[in-house]
């Protein structure tokens, strides 16, 4: 097996890199391997894609090494590719994909090695984008597509703005949604909608409670438009997903598992995949089943 860690540049994680050498380094057997360091926002794509090409014959893992961004880069680079893995080490807390796999120790070298493949699903959007943990819309994509511009701009809390500004023109959001073709709100506003292939979202949001990324199945979570003191009472009960068992807040949503998901909007709106931001007035997102092989640490 060849090991290709893929390694997030940016100045703060500029010591991965050596981390991950050194591990290396300590090892009986020390595996086949190379690091690539990325240069620019989708890099990593196309350096999996390019190499798969080149290499379609040679067993490989990429190790996407940083949070789930580049997780997301390296799995839509590998989708169709034949005897190529993915795996995660971890970069600090905030991966909300390794959050589906508790009790895993993604920042071991050894243990990742030693892991063992798991083909999941992915989900594509339109023609060239994919999604490996949720996709969402509405009010969080409002919140994290704030958040990502104002701290480029180097604002401090800016995703505490992006909640903000998104309580004020965020929770009423004429987007329509059909799930393999039932439209689920004819002539309403949403707050937001979740698809799930994972469960977890922007850090601490147990979004997709019932969600299982080997399924086939992507996890609809739609929830209506309701009052300012309604949406406030739902945040906790949202955050530790119970949202679809309580019953004062699970008449707010309506929940399908679907395989196909097509959302429209007039107005020009962002889709948020595992934390990247799409922007456009329409969307199809479909499941791909067992896309990805993914190595399960030990």
């Amino acid at each position: 097996m060849h090991y290709c860690f893929i390694v997030n540049n940016e100045p703060s994680k500029a010591g991965n890199a050596q981390m991950i050498e050194e591990q290396l380094n300590k090892l009986e057997t020390k595996p086949d391997f190379e690091i690539y360091k990325t240069t620019a926002e989708r890099t990593a794509t196309q350096f999996v894609r390019d190499f798969c090409k080149k290499n379609p014959s040679l067993e490989t893992c990429f190790v996407a090494c940083g949070g789930d961004g580049t997780i997301n880069e390296v799995a839509s680079g590998m989708v169709g590719a034949g005897n190529k893995h993915l795996a995660v080490w971890a970069c600090g807390s905030g991966n909300d994909f390794i959050k589906y796999y508790k009790d895993k120790d993604f920042r071991s070298v050894s243990s990742l090695i030693e892991g063992t493949p798991h083909k999941i699903d992915i989900l594509k959007v339109n023609d060239d984008r994919y999604s490996i943990n949720v996709c969402n819309f509405g009010f969080d994509a409002i919140v994290a597509a704030t958040g990502a511009r104002l701290s480029r701009k180097g604002w401090k809390n800016a995703y505490r703005w992006g909640i903000v500004k998104a309580i004020f023109c965020g929770r009423f959001n004429n987007i329509t949604v059909r799930a393999d073709g039932e439209l689920l709100n004819e002539g309403k506003r949403m707050l937001l909608c979740t698809l799930g292939n994972n469960c977890y979202v922007g850090g601490e949001f147990f979004c997709s409670p019932r969600s299982r990324n080997d399924d086939g199945l992507i996890e609809v979570g739609y929830c209506k438009t309701v009052s300012l003191i309604t949406f406030l009472s739902l945040i906790k009960v949202y955050a530790l997903g119970r949202h679809l068992d309580d019953p004062k807040t699970a008449r707010h949503f309506i929940y399908r598992q679907s395989t196909s998901i097509d959302v429209h909007s007039d107005r020009q709106t962002e889709i948020c995949l595992d934390g990247e931001m799409l922007p456009g007035h329409d969307f199809h997102i479909e499941v791909i089943p067992q896309a990805i092989s993914f190595i399960i640490p030990a």
